[in-house]
């Protein structure tokens, strides 16, 4: 696996990994990625596909408190790395800030501009981490 694991990990669950994507398009990009060895989406298990469905709305609920954002974009590009995975970009007009970085959707609103990406920080790995983990305790409540 990829992207910067297990530094960036911030959830692994039996069928996929969130990790915090190390170039940082949008404030709180991060990847999904398959723990399997399939290059294509269509050969993954049912089970895959039934995890996959609640670490999303985890994610984006996550996500949602973190950057406050405005649309999301689930993209599976796979093109560096041919594994199953997902780049999820939240998006939003303006910038947003963590400790003194600006995060601005350069993109805006039309295509995400990835190539304009700040480095991730441990401080943002673990305010996600922090997040994910009150977002569980949430869950548990309902």
């Amino acid at each position: 696996m990829k992207f910067g694991y297990p530094q960036t990990l911030v959830e692994e669950g039996r069928h996929w990994a969130v990790l915090v994507r190390p170039a940082q398009p949008t404030l709180g990009s991060l990847v999904l990625c398959t723990l399997g060895e399939e290059t294509s989406y269509g050969d993954l298990s049912p089970a895959a596909f039934a995890e996959q469905g609640a670490m999303v709305a985890r994610i984006e609920r996550t996500l949602r408190r973190f950057s406050r954002y405005e649309r999301i974009n689930h993209l599976m590009l796979m093109m560096v790395d041919p594994h199953v995975h997902f780049h999820i970009i939240p998006r939003y007009a303006g910038e947003r800030r963590l400790e003194a970085i600006s995060y601005e959707d350069k993109g805006w609103p039309a295509l995400p501009d990835l190539s304009s990406a700040q480095p991730a920080t441990d401080a943002l790995v673990e305010a996600l981490r922090a997040i994910w983990l009150s977002s569980s305790t949430e869950i548990e409540s309902l």
